[in-house]
C-alpha cells in the first residue's frame, strides 16, 4: 500500500489508528492538520519506543534523535530504516518510512501551532524515555512496579493528561478565542481528561503488561493489601486485588466526569469540537461498566467496545445534540458526571 504525501494525515493517520482517525476526521478544519500531525508524530515516538526486537539503548537513542529534530535543536534526521523494517505492521512500517515528510509538515506550521506541538511531543516523549528506562530488564518472571500514586499520576499525565492541555490550547486559539471561559478550570479538567482515557487503558491492558514484566500499579498502594506485582499474574490474585482496581475505576471514572464537564464547558456552536470530545468519554465508559464485571487478571479476557457499540454512541450523540438529552447521554454510565 503506497500513500501520497497529502495522505500522511488521512489514510496513513486511519490505518495507525483507527479509533483517534474518527474523532480527528469530525474536528474542524482550522485545528485539524495541527492535532492530527501532533499524534502522528507522537504515534512514531511511540511505535519506535514499543519495537521491543531492537535493543533498548538503540531504541533510547533513534527516540532521543527524532525528539532533538522534532524541537529543532538540530536538522538532522535518524536514519529509522532499520526499525521499520521490526515494526509491527505495513502501516507503522510507512509512519517510520515517511517520517522526513512528517517533519516537513511540522516545519511549515506557523510558528505559533509548531510551538504548541513541540511543547506536547516534548512531554510525550519524555514519558516514553522515562518508561523505557524504568521497565529496563523488566520481564513476566521479573516485575517491575510504579513505587507510588505520584509516579502514576505523573506517566497519566505525560502520556495523555498532556493532549488534553494542547487540544485545550490549540482549540481556543484557533475555534473560540473570544469566548468567556475559566482557562485554569478549562486546562485542569482537559488534563484529568487525558489522565481518565489513560487509566482506562492501564487497567484494561494490565495483565499484557504485567507478562512484559510492567506494573502500572504503585507498589505502596498494592502493599496496602498485601499485594506485590507478581502477585497480579494469578488469577487467583483477584478477590484481594479488586478493591484496590475498583479504586482506581471510581478515579479514572471521576476524570472523565471532568472531560464531561469540560466538553460542556466548550461553546455550544462548537459542534464538532463537542462531538469529537464526547465519543471518546461515552466509549471510555462503557469500557469502565465492563472492567467493573469481568475478570482483570486473566489474560484470555481484554475488554473491548465493539465497533457496533461505537457507533451507536456516535449515532446517538449527533442526534440528540440539538436536544436537552444530549447533556445526559454521558451520565447515563458516569455516576460522578455532572447534572
Amino acid at each position: 500500500m503506497e500513500y501520497r504525501s497529502d495522505e500522511l494525515l488521512t489514510r496513513l493517520l486511519r490505518d495507525v489508528s483507527r479509533s483517534f482517525y474518527l474523532t480527528l476526521r469530525v474536528l474542524p478544519p482550522a485545528v485539524r492538520s495541527q492535532i492530527g500531525l501532533a499524534y502522528l508524530l507522537a504515534r512514531t515516538t511511540d511505535t519506535i519506543a514499543d519495537t521491543e526486537l531492537l535493543p533498548l539503548e538503540q531504541r533510547l537513542q533513534q527516540l532521543e534523535a527524532l525528539r532533538a529534530r522534532i524541537m529543532g535543536g538540530t536538522t538532522t534526521l535518524p536514519v529509522l530504516g532499520s526499525l521499520a523494517e521490526k515494526a509491527g505492521s505495513h502501516a507503522e512500517q510507512v509512519l517510520l518510512q515517511r517520517i522526513p515528510e512528517a517533519i516537513t509538515l511540522l516545519d511549515q506550521t506557523p510558528e505559533a501551532d509548531r510551538q504548541l506541538i513541540r511543547q506536547v511531543l516534548e512531554v510525550i516523549t519524555s514519558g516514553q524515555v522515562l518508561d523505557l528506562k524504568r521497565f529496563a530488564g523488566a520481564a513476566e518472571n521479573r516485575q517491575i512496579a510504579l513505587q507510588n500514586e505520584e509516579e502514576l499520576d505523573d506517566y497519566t499525565y505525560r502520556v495523555a493528561g498532556c493532549v488534553g492541555e494542547f487540544w485545550t490550547l490549540i482549540c481556543r486559539r484557533h475555534l473560540f478565542p473570544l469566548a468567556q471561559i475559566d482557562d485554569s478550570l478549562l486546562l485542569a479538567q482537559g488534563i484529568r481528561f487525558g489522565k481518565g482515557l489513560q487509566l482506562i487503558n492501564i487497567l484494561r491492558d494490565l495483565p499484557r503488561d504485567l507478562r512484559q514484566g510492567r506494573c502500572y500499579m504503585p507498589a505502596e498502594a498494592l502493599a496496602k493489601h498485601n499485594l506485590t506485582a507478581p502477585d497480579l499474574l494469578k488469577a487467583e490474585s483477584e478477590p484481594s486485588f479488586r478493591p484496590l482496581y475498583n479504586s482506581y475505576l471510581k478515579l479514572a471514572e471521576q476524570h472523565l466526569a471532568a472531560g464531561w464537564a469540560y466538553t460542556q464547558s466548550l461553546p455550544w456552536g462548537c459542534v464538532r469540537v463537542r462531538l469529537a470530545c464526547a465519543w471518546p468519554i461515552l466509549i471510555g465508559a462503557r469500557t469502565l461498566q465492563r472492567l467493573k464485571v469481568e475478570p482483570v487478571l486473566d489474560p484470555k479476557y481484554r475488554v473491548k467496545v465493539s465497533r457496533s457499540e461505537v457507533w451507536t454512541d456516535i449515532f446517538s450523540s449527533v442526534l440528540f445534540y440539538p436536544t436537552p438529552w444530549w447533556s445526559k447521554i454521558a451520565r447515563l454510565n458516569l455516576t460522578d458526571a455532572p447534572k
